[in-house]
């Protein structure tokens, strides 16, 4: 009998993906990778330093070395694979917040009313929780923290992209809009030792910036101020940052924050967007599922450049450039409109 033909086990892979992320999201949960940082050990120390049934750990495990999470050795011993490693909590890049994060169950809650957005337009997240899921990680702050570190994780591996796609060095002071805990905003001072920055993010979330400043030997360069985007942002800057900032918000709200920019910007300063550009139809599934993501969870949504320059241009902004980074980051530039031809 002939196998089943490649795009049926494709599909079959892709429905049942969710039990494979549900599984890393336990072993994560669990600290598995971190107590295999040593070297290997056997499936029963392992349930015993967990609280969890040595059978069923040895299922989990077994399944996750299937895939390449871990390595399973001899006499049900396992070790962390090349890819475990970046569940281990100390990595520089570690993905376990974002694996516990992605699996929590606000998320899992929220996901489950995708139907909702597509048959209304609403956002799943606020059907299924009640309120957005800002609120949701405010009221939960273990939460908010759990997205503050995923935010760092993905700052971190995509930065060297985005410094190569753009010359930050040509400002003098460039200003973090909505910079979380400075990660980006870090990564551009020490990258350009003559640029100062000003980080700008919500009282909460800028108060656990001090640690990511000094980790990377910047924080005398940087002016912290707490504040709210929708109300006001900090002028005397000469470049205002917003790194995945504008794709959480639908375009009425991505206006009040672009127009926020405007009103405190020079006219020769710059707009610097750090977004997906959606690319052409049966191509970028990197966008295009972040962008399904922003309609079940933020909100917002991921934009093409038409739309882009159509959103720059209601702030009274003209899209220059929009550099590729990575699969799902541009960096978009803007001037303000009547700069042009300056």
């Amino acid at each position: 009998m002939d196998a089943p033909p490649q795009e049926f086990q494709e599909l079959l892979a892709v429905v049942r993906g969710y039990q494979r992320s549900r599984a890393v999201t336990v072993a994560a949960e669990l600290g598995i990778a971190d107590l295999l940082r040593d070297g290997p050990r056997d499936v029963d120390e392992l349930a015993v330093a967990t609280g969890t049934h040595a059978p069923a750990l040895y299922r989990l495990l077994r399944a996750l070395a299937s895939i390449g999470v871990f390595t399973e050795c001899a006499q049900r011993r396992f070790d962390l694979s090349p890819m475990g490693r970046y569940l281990c909590r100390d990595h520089p890049l570690s993905l376990d917040p974002a694996a516990r994060m992605f699996g929590a169950d606000y998320e899992w809650r929220a996901w489950a009313e995708l139907a909702h957005s597509v048959r209304t337009g609403g956002n799943a997240a606020v059907h299924a929780l009640g309120c957005d899921v800002w609120e949701y990680r405010r009221r939960h702050p273990g939460h908010g923290e759990l997205f503050d570190a995923t935010m760092r994780t993905s700052s971190h591996a995509d930065g060297a992209a985005v410094l190569a796609a753009h010359d930050f060095g040509r400002y003098g002071v460039v200003a973090d809009i909505g910079g979380g805990t400075g990660a980006v905003l870090a990564d551009v001072l020490a990258a350009h030792p003559s640029v100062r920055g000003i980080l700008f993010d919500r009282p909460h979330v800028v108060a656990g910036a001090d640690p990511v400043l000094h980790a990377a030997a910047v924080a005398d360069r940087v002016s912290v101020v707490p504040g709210d985007f929708f109300a006001e942002v900090p002028s005397g800057a000469d470049a205002y940052l917003l790194a995945r900032v504008l794709h959480d918000w639908a375009d009425e709200h991505a206006l009040r924050i672009l127009r926020n920019v405007r009103r405190a910007m020079a006219p020769e300063a710059r707009v610097l967007l750090v977004e997906a550009v959606v690319g052409p139809p049966n191509e970028d599934p990197a966008a295009k599922f972040l962008d399904l993501m922003m309609l079940v969870s933020a909100g917002g949504r991921e934009r093409t450049e038409d739309e882009w320059r159509a959103l720059l241009a209601g702030a009274d902004l003209d899209l220059t450039a929009a550099t590729r980074a990575t699969a799902a980051k541009h960096v978009i530039e803007a001037a303000p409109t009547a700069s042009r031809g300056v």
